[in-house]
């Protein structure tokens, strides 16, 4: 599959789901009470100029737009017009630079930022050392590279009940159907991380688990994983066949108030270019 068709895929999937990646995350939080764009805000404080690699709906920047004195500029890519046209409503972004582009051909001159953040999407990204090598070109010497990538079910929760319930629909769908694999597995790993981002000029990575807790009645928690791009492929009858599925089981382990327990790990990475 070639870095043309996933990213084809990813435009298509935001186009029909916009904010999709905000929805999932924003109301989990980590023992601190933060959420995963919240640690990330804060790995950069202090930067003046941040860019954010995958934008989305402009969540992040914008938070990072109120942390800081008005000299804070942010800037934001993404492949998804449908995503920057949401970033574009937002007040606090109305004078930030959001562009349709590949981080791979990143379109600011060289030592453009202080810092650059990715929320959930440096890991879907091919050519990762081409993404490194453009994010070292546009940060400045001791520029700051924060990211928050995937890192799994917690276990013994709602999370991994979806995933297992999952798996045997999607290996289902016609191989001609499925999802095409996405990003580099080495950015998943603080060792594989470290082999893109060290000879792009970073120092070694801090590597940080979350536990971001998403729990939540059912429903709240259905339409947290079921956010998932595995589920594009999927008919609505079979999405709601899932669905039903996931909710008898999941009531099985539903708290007294009618919760149920849901967590993934985020794994926080942060590199400074020397």
């Amino acid at each position: 599959m070639t870095a043309t068709a996933q990213e084809a895929f990813l435009r298509g999937f935001h186009a029909q789901h916009p904010a999709v990646t905000s929805r999932f995350m924003a109301r989990g939080r980590a023992a601190d009470g933060r959420s995963s764009y919240e640690i990330l805000r804060d790995r950069v404080h202090g930067r003046r100029r941040v860019l954010d690699l995958g934008c989305g709906d402009g969540l992040l920047l914008e938070l990072l737009a109120g942390s800081e004195s008005d000299e804070r500029e942010v800037a934001g890519v993404d492949l998804s017009p449908a995503e920057l046209e949401l970033a574009r409503r937002r007040p606090l972004l109305a004078d930030a630079a959001l562009l349709e582009a590949r981080a791979q051909d990143l379109p600011f001159t060289d030592g453009s930022f202080d810092a650059c953040v990715s929320h959930m999407a440096l890991m879907l990204m091919s050519d990762v050392e081409q993404v490194a090598a453009e994010v070292a070109r546009v940060l400045r010497p001791g520029g700051v590279l924060a990211v928050a990538l995937g890192g799994g079910a917690v276990g013994g929760e709602a999370y991994e009940l979806f995933l297992r319930l999952l798996r045997p629909v999607v290996e289902a769908v016609p191989p001609g159907q499925r999802i095409p694999t996405l990003g580099d597995r080495r950015t998943r790993d603080r060792d594989g991380l470290d082999a893109v981002l060290g000879p792009a000029g970073f120092m070694p990575v801090g590597w940080d688990t979350v536990r971001i807790d998403l729990s939540g009645s059912i429903e709240q928690v259905w339409e947290t994983v079921s956010g998932l791009y595995d589920l594009g492929p999927l008919d609505a009858r079979t999405i709601g066949t899932l669905r039903a599925r996931f909710a008898a089981e999941a009531r099985t382990e539903a708290r007294s108030d009618g919760t149920i327990a849901c967590a993934m790990k985020a794994h926080i990475a942060t590199s400074r270019l020397r």
